[in-house]
């Protein structure tokens, strides 16, 4: 995959690799971070396994809800967490795929590196997810996850 199809956000934060991902797994602690304020997650249903699906919704401050359905690819526990659009669970093809998101944890001078990754199908996907503000929303829910894993006893 060429790399101009990849948008990247990272972030050093200070916090255990196994609380950042606990943020991921726990559908109660997922609605918390995952979409930026004030944006909301009233629905967050994770069936946490490889080709297992994920029903995310965001919902705007106007009411409108942004469904974001997809699938587990990988899950190596507190270190990486791969999945896509590409899928709506059990291998079911989504229709229009979008992108993959990697996510990575990684132990840096006693903090975690966080990387989100998101690869698009092409360079227009790409562009689009660049428009919809990926930099912003994706720094927003960072800072927000950072925030809340911290917080964790």
């Amino acid at each position: 995959m060429p790399a101009n199809h990849e948008l990247t956000l990272t972030r050093l934060i200070d916090a255990p690799r196994a609380k950042l991902f606990r943020c991921f797994r726990e559908p109660e602690l997922l609605k918390q971070w995952f979409a930026p304020k004030p944006y909301t997650v009233p629905i967050a249903e994770l069936d946490f396994r490889v080709g297992g699906a994920s029903r995310i919704v965001m919902r705007s401050p106007e009411g409108q809800d942004i469904p974001c359905p997809g699938t587990y690819l990988e899950i190596i526990a507190d270190r990486k967490l791969v999945f896509t659009d590409a899928y709506l669970g059990d291998w079911e093809p989504s229709g229009k795929p979008f992108m993959t998101a990697i996510i990575t944890f990684d132990d840096e001078n006693g903090q975690t590196r966080y990387t989100a990754r998101a690869r698009h199908w092409n360079e227009d996907d790409k562009k689009t997810h660049e428009q919809m503000g990926f930099h912003q929303g994706w720094g927003i829910c960072a800072d927000q996850l950072a925030a809340l894993a911290k917080s964790l006893a």
